[in-house]
């Protein structure tokens, strides 16, 4: 039942705003936890309010007595198929959390946003701290009793040059028995600022969401406007950005194991794929001149092309960097001292993963076949398929093995769209936008799905933005598995995610 209240539409394609069947709030939690115990998933869940900027500031668009509209997202993963629902929410609504868990960190940012409170919901903080006097990091932080309970507080600061995040451990001994994690430090507001600044700052919003998935969110956010001006992206670009979305993910997975390999003290590996990730991220540059591809993706298609005589020498280049990456990564998995620390550290099973919604590598490592690529293909990926690539165990071997599975998959996809890129042109011109539409873009970035909703107002102009990351959905799966595990397992396992703070923090 409650299937006829869902708008079913599919990746990437423009409905009328309209169109999404009326309901009300407790018909959207009925439908949404019923759909999920049947197999589908939360992709995003979030308040649509329709604004238009006024002299820099949003003034909304709905009447003070309509309430909130909020909106939520399922993906049908084994048909290809996206399910929107909406209601009007005022004040507060019965939480979904009891009964759907992957309904718990949108309903924590539901309510720190807009005030909107899921009544019952068993963990109601803040998500990013975001509102104005709203002290960043000061909270209620869950604790144990007992004489032997000491609480370990690690950041925002940390010793490397990395992102400020706050993690809180009550162990026991060296054994975690809860950690909680304390994000927000950085919050930029782009998502207010995509509708109170469009135009120019868009691209660079969006490249820089998180810098290094610069590819995969302006392949959504491009995606979406394609699909609001009918724009057809010529075979020329698809296959270009199908290059740059590989390589992007190729440069992460690879620095990655390295690090993995840091983490455990295993150092050929982690020296030589550091210098290997640089190989990598200069192969991109050899197409648009940016190591991280911003300015190559642009509406349309691709801002760069690529000549016969640059792809044979990113052939030879990629080539090269296969044989050496293969010999890094091999000569680790063959070590049996790092199979030690990495086997059964930091287990997720696949029920849990299921149950919080993780996606991407983290939820492949689970056994679960999650890949926009595969159950929502899109551009490129219509055509080219990549198999899914899985294992069992969900723990931090089952997260490295994912990852080199993948490594090797995206090398020959990649050779394979070099040594056949289509003719004709990389890109088309897009159009005005159409104006009281919403679209839905899921695209594969290298942590996992991302998703970009966007909706018009009658003008065509942008009235509404949400983007979810997939570090939104997994920051919770790192919290689980350090669950039960040592304490000095915590570098491993948080590597062995390997998260965005800013693609959350937004």
């Amino acid at each position: 039942m409650n299937g006829d209240l869902l708008l079913k539409v599919r990746n990437g394609e423009c409905f009328d705003a309209s169109a999404i069947p009326p309901a009300d709030i407790n018909e959207l939690r009925e439908t949404v936890v019923t759909q999920v115990e049947c197999g589908a998933r939360i992709a995003s869940f979030f308040v649509a309010q329709p604004f238009q900027a006024v002299s820099g500031r949003l003034e909304s668009l709905r009447h003070p007595g309509q309430g909130a509209r909020l909106i939520c997202v399922l993906a049908f993963d084994k048909r290809s198929e996206l399910g929107v629902i909406a209601a009007d929410a005022k004040g507060s609504f019965q939480s979904l959390t009891p009964d759907c868990p992957q309904a718990h960190w949108f309903e924590r940012e539901i309510f720190e946003q807009w005030g909107i409170e899921p009544t019952g919901h068993p963990w109601l903080k803040p998500v990013r701290f975001s509102n104005p006097g709203q002290k960043i990091g000061l909270t209620n932080f869950h604790h144990m009793e007992g004489d032997e309970v000491h609480e370990v507080a690690v950041g925002p600061v940390h010793a490397g040059v990395i992102e400020p995040g706050h993690f809180r451990f009550q162990c026991l001994g060296e054994t975690v028995y809860h950690l909680e994690i304390s994000l927000g430090y950085q919050h930029r507001g782009i998502e207010r600022a995509l509708v109170v600044n469009p135009g120019p700052r868009t691209r660079h919003y969006i490249e820089t969401l998180a810098g290094d998935t610069t590819v995969g969110h302006m392949l959504a956010y491009c995606r979406a406007m394609e699909s609001l001006t009918a724009t057809h992206v010529p075979p020329r670009g698809q296959a270009i950005r199908g290059i740059a979305a590989e390589l992007e993910r190729l440069a992460n997975h690879v620095g990655d194991l390295g690090a993995l390999a840091g983490d455990v003290g295993f150092l050929p590996t982690q020296n030589y794929c550091g210098r290997l990730r640089g190989d990598l991220l200069n192969l991109t540059a050899a197409i648009c001149g940016n190591r991280f591809g911003r300015g190559l993706i642009c509406p349309g298609g691709a801002a760069w092309d690529l000549d016969h005589e640059r792809a044979d020498d990113m052939l030879v280049k990629l080539d090269a960097a296969e044989k050496d990456v293969r010999t890094a990564v091999e000569l680790m998995f063959e070590a049996p001292s790092v199979l030690a620390r990495f086997e059964g550290a930091g287990v997720v099973s696949a029920e849990t993963a299921s149950d919080i919604g993780l996606v991407g590598p983290a939820a492949r490592a689970c056994g679960l076949e999650r890949d926009v690529r595969f159950n929502h293909a899109y551009g490129i990926y219509r055509f080219a398929t990549l198999p899914v690539s899985t294992w069992h165990s969900g723990d931090c071997f089952a997260r490295a093995y994912v990852r080199w599975q993948e490594i090797q998959r995206s090398f020959e996809f990649v050779r394979d769209q070099l040594r056949a890129l289509p003719a004709g042109a990389a890109a088309n011109k897009a159009g005005p936008a159409a104006g009281g539409k919403m679209v839905v873009t899921l695209v594969e970035g290298w942590r996992g799905e991302i998703c970009h909703t966007l909706a018009t107002d009658a003008q065509g102009c942008i009235a509404a933005y949400k983007v979810v990351d997939p570090s939104f959905h997994n920051w919770f799966g790192l919290a689980m598995s350090l669950r039960d595990q040592q304490i000095s397992d915590f570098p491993l396992c948080n590597k062995s995610f390997n998260l965005s703070y800013c693609g959350h923090d937004l």
